[in-house]
Order: C-alpha cells, then structure tokens, then sequence
C-alpha cells in the first residue's frame, strides 16, 4: 500500500511539475508577443495608438475562449487519451499561428488583414492551454493532493511574471522571427506531453466515478466568479498600473527590472505553505483571507514613506494574490467536481481575461493621465480585494453553516 501511494504522489507531482512547465512556456510566449507587437503592427501599417485595442481584442477572446475551452474539456475528460489529442492539435495551430506573424508581417501593409487575422487564430486557440489541462486534476486526483498540484501550477505562471520584465529587456533589440519560433517549438513539443500525462494519471489512479451532466450554475460558483472578477481587477489596477509608479517615487526607472519582480517572489514563496491551509479549510475561506490581508498590504504599499517599506509591502501583496489564485484553483475544482471543473477553471481564466481588459481600457482611456481620477485607480485595488475577500469569506461561512444543518438533520 505505501508503495502504491508514493508511486502515486510521485505521479502527482510530475502532473503538477508538468502543468508548471506549461503555464511557464505559454506565458513567457505571450510576454514575448507583447514585447514584439507595437513593432510588427508598425511593419503593416497599425498605429502605434491601436495596439492597445490589439491587446483588448486578445483580452476579450479569451474571456469567451477560455470558458468554451473549459466546457470542451469536460466532454472529453471521460474519454482516455482524447483530452491530450485535442490540446495537442489544437496548440499545433496556435503555434502555426503565432510562429507566422512575424514573417506576414515582413509583407509589409498589405499582409494587414492577414495579420490581424493570424492574432485572432492564435488567441482563440491558444485557450486550449489554460483550463483543459487543470481538468486533470479535478477529475483523477484526490482532492487533499489538489492544493499542492495547483500551487506547483501556478508556480509556472509566478516564475514567467518574475523573469518577464528581464525577457523584456533582453528580446527588444532583437529580430522576432526567431524568438516566436523556439518560444513556439518549445511550447508545441510541452503540449504534446500531456497526452503521456493523461494517460499516466487514469493509469495509475481510480477512475472518476461517472458523472451527470454538468447543472447549471448555482449561486455559489456564481458569488465565486464574481469575486474573481473583482480580484483580478483589483490585482491588475495594483501591478500593472499603480506598482511602477510606487517605486518611481523612491527609485530610478533603471532599477524597475529588479523591482517589479518582487511581486512575484512573494507570489511563488507563499503558495506552497497556504496549500497546506486550503487542504485543511477549504479554497474559499484562504482566498477571502488573502483578499483582505492583501488589501491590508496594497494599503501599506500605498502610504510607505521609503523603497524598504514599499518592497515589504509588495511583497506581501504577491504573496496575497499567490494565495488567491492557488487557492481558486483549488476552489473551482472542488466546486465542479460534478463534471464542471473545465467549466468553471474555465471561468477563472475568463475572470483574469476580463479583468486585464479592464486594466487596458483605463490605459486606452488615458484614466491614469487624469489627476480627477488618481484616487479612483489608487484605491480601487484595495475596495477590490477587500469586498472580494470579504464576500467570500460570507460565501464560505454560509457553505459551513449549511453542511453543519445537514448533518444536524441527519442525526435528527
């Protein structure tokens, strides 16, 4: 038996390591996308001023793809080796996608319509790396390993946040071409594994007992999204808005590189120990937790007087917002676990989707310019992830209440 169960664990935590490598390779490819853009849509014509409304446009598909991709999974969990298929080709045509635009954008204007099309192919399919993959999880791990695997997930997405800005730096002064090969390459031959994977996991775990057609939304996974809603606003308006002003009040603009990461060494570090907490209490009660202690912390960063405060402060805020997201993770899988996990991981996805379409629509709208609105974009991330916080937090205790009721009535 203990043979058994640590070739399990094992298993898990190479599913897990492998989830990582995923999310580390498709966000590093979508950091050097950004990096690239504002220089290939010149090559065709697009205005500097519309690259912005390129990246809206990405941001709302995915916030349709991501779900849809989500529900595609659920139909094809139950069917052993499908799942894998279906990633693989459909990343083949993402890769195909991603790897030609460069070279259409060579063609100079007249390859314009050619090109936008090329990003819209690419952001529809590239959904099908977030959500579907997470399926596997909710559906043959057992539900006390989940916190971890989903902490070693986003471990991927936390580590390509970190180096992002130095991949920044390093890839402006070169050619594209070459960059959105092996960042595809890379990324095609990574999800191609997950069909080894998916047959691993059903190989070496109980098969999911099978479930009824997925139900409707009820309120609770509604209540969930829509605080992950809030969340994701909250964490966008902080990081990508209001942190690099932060550090300009104490630094240089040289020093930013090695500033801005420190989110995200706070996001990595916190993760793994608030696992332990989500598979002892629940994802809802540690990502109401994380919203308001990170509210707490978005405040401090706010109000510090010197680059030391500032970088404790933002360091607890990426630690806040590691624990939400792992912890959401864990919180969709438990809550569609009646055959709706690609559904509503899905839904997180499309959460952040939105909420980074938010972000980019205050840019476009020049609201960070607009002194009327600086306490508007200052405190909003703190109202975010504190009514956020404090809602699910309310959801949680409602759950508990009414499981104890139950339980009350049985023994009646």
């Amino acid at each position: 038996m203990t043979t058994q169960n640590s070739a399990g664990t094992g298993m898990a935590n190479r599913t897990g390591l492998y989830l990582a490598a995923l999310q580390l390779v498709f966000t590093l490819g979508w950091t050097t996308y950004v990096v690239y853009l504002p220089k290939l849509a010149a090559e065709v014509g697009i205005a500097p001023s519309a690259v912005i409304l390129i990246l809206m446009l990405d941001q709302a598909i995915f916030t349709i793809a991501d779900t849809a991709m989500g529900i595609a999974a659920d139909k094809l969990a139950p069917y052993v080796g499908r799942l894998g298929l279906f990633v693989g080709l459909v990343t083949a045509i993402s890769c195909g996608a991603f790897v030609a635009l460069p070279f259409v954008a060579g063609a100079g204007a007249a390859a314009q319509g050619w090109f936008i099309a090329l990003i819209v192919i690419w952001s529809i399919t590239s959904s099908a790396l977030r959500a579907p993959p997470l399926t596997l999880l909710g559906k043959y791990r057992a539900e006390p390993q989940v916190p971890f695997l989903a902490a070693l997930t986003m471990l991927g997405y936390g580590v390509a946040g970190a180096v992002s800005p130095y991949l920044g730096v390093v890839l402006r002064e070169h050619d594209a071409r070459l960059p959105f090969v092996i960042s595809s390459a890379v990324l095609l031959l990574t999800a191609l594994g997950l069909s080894r994977i998916e047959h691993d996991v059903v190989r070496d775990t109980v098969p999911p007992t099978p479930a009824e057609a997925a139900k409707p939304l009820g309120l609770v996974p509604i209540g969930f999204i829509v605080a992950m809603v809030a969340l994701a606003l909250g964490y966008q308006l902080h990081f990508a808005m209001n942190s690099a002003p932060f550090y300009l009040r104490f630094a240089a603009p040289t020093d930013l590189q090695w500033l801005m990461p420190v989110f995200w060494i706070g996001f990595n570090i916190a993760m793994f120990p608030a696992s332990l907490v989500v598979k002892h209490r629940g994802g809802l009660v540690v990502m109401g937790a994380a919203g308001l202690f990170g509210a707490v912390a978005i405040a401090a960063a706010e109000f510090a007087g010197n680059l030391d405060t500032l970088i404790a402060a933002q360091f607890l805020a990426g630690a806040a917002w590691g624990c939400m997201l792992m912890s959401a993770v864990s919180a969709a899988l438990a809550i569609g676990s009646t055959g709706a996990e690609g559904k509503v991981t899905g839904l997180i996805f499309s959460a952040l989707a939105l909420g980074t379409f938010a972000r980019m629509a205050a840019v476009a709208g020049g609201l960070q310019k607009m002194p009327e609105y600086a306490p508007l974009l200052h405190w909003a991330p703190v109202a975010c992830w504190s009514v956020a916080g404090a809602g699910l937090l309310a959801i949680a205790a409602a759950r508990l209440q009414g499981r104890s009721s139950l339980k009350a009535s049985a023994g009646e």
